[in-house]
């Protein structure tokens, strides 16, 4: 049974009369909301009557299996019912640690509930017997980070739950702009300052100066998530983004490294749809996908080869910028170059006919989000 993170409040107020499943598997790569999951398994335990509790952590290779295997088979010994906890930080039990859980999963008591936690896993490893097994024995949640797009809502959501609230309107969506980008990739800390705000202010609305002057500016940055703002068209967010990575003492070199990628793998795809081939199939021979694919559908089709061939240009001269050298018409600094690189991009995609049905006459915007 696979739960994604908003569900399993639903599901565990269900299972209060059903009863709760014998295991439960939270993997993501974000710490609050998968600690917010298990604390909330364990308290639906607890008040099942689960009052003892005993944790395992696989700190590596040499963990002994047969220990967990042993206070499981244990378990009627004791009066009491127990939650057991598993943490495999790596993700990778392997291959003694696969056998275990699956034998484990063979054994599950009713007098027992089994938390295990995980970091986010690919494709191959969510194929694992062993990953099989804990979800085919109870509920696998699965927690997704909460993206740039979504981050307003989260945090009018929490503000919420704490009987607080922006302004209605334009107004408020303004307000709430402002805080995603001030903890924007830092969900623990954005919920922290939430928290503040309710210690800080009564219940009721909350004015956009208020916000201002109570929320720090915690936001970390992804320099893979800049990719993506910069292919989205997002000239504000794009350069914020870039004051941020050189604020955390990024290495230009690699947020080069990640801008360059992204217009190389633009001029192969243009390259082979040249040739004739539909965009999904010259997608796939780039060797991109995921959420970039979706950039690339709206940006391929649109950049010219004139403009591709000196966004390529300009990125050579980014990686001489980087390495320490000069090149005339160019700043000497390398962040400055990488910022010019950024506003090219961007603004070639603003400068193309969409290419959207009916849309032949529009171009795409440029967003300050």
């Amino acid at each position: 049974m696979q739960l994604r993170a908003d569900q399993l409040a639903g599901h565990l107020k269900q299972a209060a009369d059903k009863g709760l499943r014998p295991i439960y598997t939270v993997y993501g790569d974000e710490p609050l909301l998968a600690q917010e999951a298990i604390d909330a398994i364990r308290a639906a335990a607890r008040a099942a009557g689960h009052t003892e509790r005993q944790v395992h952590t696989v700190a590596g290779a040499h963990f002994d299996w047969s220990s967990l295997l042993g206070a499981s088979q244990a378990m009627s010994l004791f009066a009491d019912k127990q939650i057991v906890e598993i943490r495999i930080p790596s993700g990778k039990p392997g291959k003694d640690g696969s056998e275990a859980l699956q034998r484990y999963c063979e054994t599950l008591s009713d007098d027992v509930v089994t938390i295990v936690q995980l970091p986010k896993l690919d494709r191959t490893q969510q194929s694992g017997a062993w990953f099989v097994a804990l979800d085919g024995a109870g509920a696998t949640v699965r927690v997704d980070a909460i993206d740039r797009k979504a981050l307003p809502t989260w945090i009018a959501q929490r503000l919420s739950a704490q009987g607080q609230r922006v302004v209605a309107g334009e107004d408020g969506q303004h307000t709430l702009a402002f805080f995603a980008d001030r903890v924007e990739g830092n969900l623990m800390a954005a919920h922290q300052e939430v928290q503040k705000l309710g210690l800080l202010y009564p219940a009721g609305e909350l004015t956009f100066e208020q916000i201002e002057s109570a929320v720090l500016n915690v936001a970390r940055y992804d320099v893979f998530k800049l990719g993506e703002a910069v292919l989205a068209g997002q000239v504000g967010r794009s350069l914020r983004m870039l004051d941020g990575l050189q604020a955390e003492g990024e290495a230009a070199v690699l947020v080069h490294w990640t801008l360059a990628n992204d217009i190389l793998a633009l001029k192969r795809v243009r390259d082979a749809m040249n040739q004739g081939k539909p965009l999904p199939m010259a997608l796939r021979e780039a060797r991109v996908w995921g959420a970039k694919e979706r950039l690339f559908e709206r940006a391929a089709p649109v950049l010219t080869d004139a403009a591709l061939a000196e966004l390529v240009d300009a990125a050579q001269v980014c990686d001489g910028l980087a390495k320490g050298l000069r090149h005339p018409g160019w700043p000497t600094d390398a962040w400055d170059g990488l910022r010019r690189l950024v506003l090219m991009l961007c603004e070639r995609l603003a400068a193309a006919p969409s290419r959207r049905p009916g849309g032949s006459g529009l171009h795409l915007a440029l967003t300050s989000s």
